[in-house]
């Protein structure tokens, strides 16, 4: 009987590992897998008309709701966002968290980002990533006998490198699960990123027609990740199912983590 995974999402803000890990979180929880969801700061400025201690509860309970439904955890983390720092203060709360919940795969940003909160993020994990392994280095919690897997979540940034794709998984059957889970971050969805991107006149009212606008906005988000890497999806699932794929989530190996060898590849992604 195979193993039961554990995997951790590492992200800089409340929503972040929806958008880019909640299609895979549900074909891991289908699995029977456990999954973690981590935010490193607590999103108090993600708004344009609310903040610190109301925003940052409403964030919070918000993640909480997207984890119930994968029944994943979800936790927050109280640092405010846009004050994240790659401290070894921080580094050393990353180290615990790593060694606490022992994850097979962790996830997290990229270092090339637009967004500081996610760059350091991605700098906090990649600094943890040998340290989880001396035992000299917050030597209360048991450290770990190896670095896990590490792999980037995808984003479209080309410089100073674009993405590159590894590992692409096939979200059709479970992508309206990620639209739920998405559709429970009402702060964000259908306030925040609409008024900051300039389309907040296009958010209908009530909450059935706006889980229908955000499943056709963010779907096609998917559909292009599945094309621009449907080469990959072709060599990992075969020329019949790669050519049917319409929403993937796309990962790229960090070379800080361990190496995601043939024999790991089925092992760490059971679903080819």
């Amino acid at each position: 009987m195979a193993r039961t995974l554990k995997i951790l999402v590492v992200g800089a803000h409340p929503d972040d590992a929806d958008f880019q890990f909640g299609g895979s979180a549900a074909l891991y929880r289908r699995q029977g897998h456990q999954v973690r969801f981590l935010s490193v700061t607590n999103g108090s400025t993600g708004h344009f008309c609310m903040g610190g201690v109301e925003l940052a509860r409403r964030r919070a309970e918000e993640a909480r709701r997207s984890g119930e439904v994968l029944g994943l955890e979800y936790l927050v983390l109280d640092i405010q966002s846009g004050e994240l720092e790659p401290s070894l203060p921080y580094r050393k709360m990353l180290i615990q968290h790593i060694r606490e919940y022992r994850p097979d795969l962790i996830a997290t940003h990229r270092p090339c980002d637009y967004h500081p909160d996610h760059r350091y993020t991605s700098q906090l994990v990649q600094d943890a990533a040998y340290s989880v392994t001396v035992p000299g280095v917050c030597p209360l919690t048991p450290h770990l006998s190896e670095t896990p897997v590490i792999v980037y979540l995808h984003d479209s940034f080309r410089v100073p490198s674009p993405f590159r794709a590894d590992v692409v998984l096939d979200i059709d059957e479970v992508v309206e699960k990620k639209m739920d889970m998405l559709h429970c971050h009402t702060s964000q969805m259908y306030e925040w990123m609409p008024y900051n991107g300039g389309y907040l006149a296009e958010v209908p009212d009530g909450p059935d027609a706006r889980r229908e606008w955000l499943g056709h906005r963010y779907r096609a988000r998917d559909q292009q990740v599945a094309e621009e890497f449907r080469s990959v999806l072709l060599r990992l699932y075969g020329e019949a199912r790669g050519t049917r794929v319409r929403q993937a989530e796309a990962f790229e190996v960090c070379e800080y983590g361990a190496p995601l060898t043939a024999d790991q590849l089925p092992i760490l992604f059971p679903f080819f």
